[in-house]
């Protein structure tokens, strides 16, 4: 059998989708997790014997003479209460950025990020020019790294900080015209949840049929190399990608309620918007029908609907099997661009030419609502760009462009805008999710006063925001230029994706909002290239904007235009009339 689920699992896994838990959910906290849980078993066995405390918990069962205590949780009802948005319309136009919490700014020598630091670096993100922040999971997790296995949805973990903390970073984004979105985990819950101890702690409790049980495992499953099936006394759960994060049941519309009241309880403390994690895992119908199932949509969609109520909100999907099916509006209305990401990487290494023809037409075709990105906290989703492209600046711009200018709501990864490695000492989805290069400083990096939690970057001496801040050829000064460039323009922003042609490693495209149109070339080879442009108005003037100072171009009568351009670069025009 393939070991899929370690560190050191065999190399063919990280084709499969949804693995990017493997290395950092189960490979180095696995022990940890399952000493906590065997902790939860101990006080609940405990508890059952007299030695509990605290209020008595909903659906517990058992003798009048040794009655056992569970815990509680807030499953309250949240009304709708939220004020008009603090951000302007169309801020979800603009380019996002994914932060991991943890690894962003630690504020008091912890070596561990925190909400109060990230709230220190706004201004940094405000200058970088973007307009809404993706924040890994900020919940109490039972796994305290990555998040995931959230152990309570209304709080803020410890570590980070408080939910004042949080209310505070939302006052002082939006007050930079930023917007917060929150990472939300619909799929599954930490083991260490109420709701999932109440529902092991007998057949017959009230939250039993929160989560998907059985009396007894059935046979023929296989998910990513193992049984999701996890076998205990009082019958057998459903969790498909970790032990300790049983999946709920979605099939359960109070399950389902609740969500939308946690969601609202977010929402109403001024929250801009949620992804959502793992939507294409919601309901499982059998053996063979685990994935992707119709009911997903469904369920994301009454989702879609509850965050409709609150104006100038934002929601995005991550579903790496068929996103484009999630991102239309009887679904999620957004997904990330999975498989785009793999394409731009290709086509700026410069020998993929079929790689420059699918990145061309992938928005001839794609929802409006896919989302481009290059990178992310997972590593079935690719190494980080410094990694994939052998720190080749040039290729590291092109990469960086194409998503950008390319994609509504493009998001980067933190630290991708100076060029950050992975940690070289580390494997899996821990190696790319490294404390922020701040300094050059290779013991702290300007990260924390204390010792950081994780390995640094490999190359934090050269690629940081201080080394590059200064210098005005640097990659962090080039991410500012097109951001500023791609808002400058309406068009790059939300403008009609049209006209998009490539001949061998050269592309073209154009963008148009009303009477606004942008034509963006991009050349990927190692040598000149020159390519068409058709379906202009005859002798537009194509004046150019990047890079600036190079001469404009007059298209011919027909409204075609040939633009030539050096090796590994790019160009943007506004086309006139």
């Amino acid at each position: 059998m393939k070991d899929c689920f370690s560190v050191n699992r065999d190399p063919s896994c990280a084709t499969r989708p949804f693995l990017r838990r493997s290395a950092n959910r189960i490979g180095k906290f696995r022990l940890e997790s399952r000493k906590l849980f065997a902790l939860s078993v101990l006080s609940l066995a405990l508890s059952a014997c007299g030695g509990g405390g605290g209020s008595g918990g909903s659906g517990g069962s058992g003798s009048a003479a040794t009655p056992i205590t569970l815990p509680t949780f807030d499953s309250s009802a949240v009304v709708r209460t939220a004020a008009a948005s603090a951000l302007p319309a169309g801020w979800q136009d603009g380019v996002f950025m994914e932060i991991f919490v943890r690894a962003y700014q630690d504020s008091n020598g912890d070596g561990i990020g925190d909400i109060k630091g990230l709230t220190q670096r706004l201004d940094y993100l405000k200058t970088l020019g973007v307009t809404g922040l993706w924040l890994m999971p900020v919940n109490p997790s039972q796994d305290k790294d990555h998040g995931y296995a959230v152990a309570d949805y209304r709080d803020i973990a410890a570590e980070y900080g408080t939910v004042a903390d949080f209310d505070e970073l939302l006052a002082q984004a939006h007050q930079r015209g930023i917007g917060i979105v929150m990472d939300y985990v619909i799929n599954h819950s930490a083991a260490q949840h109420p709701a999932f101890v109440n529902s092991r702690s007998a057949r017959d409790n009230a939250f039993r049929n929160w989560y998907v049980w059985q009396d007894f495992a059935p046979s023929g499953w296989s998910i990513y190399g193992g049984n999701p099936w996890r076998i205990t006394s009082v019958g057998s759960y459903f969790a498909g990608f970790w032990d300790q994060m049983p999946d709920f049941n979605l099939k359960n519309g109070s399950v389902v309620n609740w969500h939308h009241d946690n969601l609202r309880f977010w929402l109403n403390r001024g929250v801009d918007g949620f992804r959502f994690d793992a939507v294409g895992n919601l309901v499982e119908n059998g053996v063979s029908a685990w994935e992707n199932q119709p009911e997903n949509h469904v369920v994301m969609a009454g989702v879609q609907a509850t965050l409709s109520t609150y104006a100038n909100r934002f929601m995005v999907c991550e579903a790496p099997g068929i996103p484009q099916r999630f991102a239309q509006s009887d679904s999620c209305g957004r997904a990330f661009a999975f498989g785009y990401q793999t394409d731009v990487v290709s086509a700026a290494r410069g020998n993929a030419t079929d790689a420059v023809a699918r990145i061309a037409s992938y928005w001839t075709s794609a929802p409006e609502g896919m989302v481009g990105f290059a990178s992310n906290h997972d590593s079935f989703a690719g190494q980080r760009l410094f990694d994939q492209l052998g720190g080749d600046q040039n290729r590291l711009r092109l990469a960086a462009a194409t998503y950008l200018l390319q994609s509504r709501s493009p998001f980067i990864y933190y630290g991708e805008e100076v060029g950050m490695a992975g940690a070289a000492n580390l494997s899996g989805d821990p190696k790319l999710r490294t404390p922020m290069s701040w300094t050059a400083d290779t013991l702290r990096a300007g990260f924390t006063t204390g010792t950081p939690f994780r390995a640094l970057s490999g190359n934090v001496a050269g690629a940081n925001v201080a080394t590059q801040d200064a210098d005005p050829s640097s990659l962090l000064n080039f991410y500012r230029s097109v951001i500023t460039l791609r808002k400058s323009l309406p068009s790059l922003q939300r403008g009609t994706y049209l006209a998009a042609n490539n001949s061998g490693n050269v592309m073209t495209f154009r963008r148009e909002l009303g009477t606004e149109k942008t034509l963006v070339v991009f050349n990927y080879g190692s040598g000149t290239g020159v390519i068409t442009a058709t379906g202009l108005t005859g002798s537009a003037t194509l004046h150019r904007l990047w890079p600036v100072g190079s001469a404009d171009l007059v298209a011919d009568v027909t409204g075609s235009a040939t633009v030539s351009l050096p090796a590994q670069s790019f160009a943007v025009f506004a086309v006139t009339p």
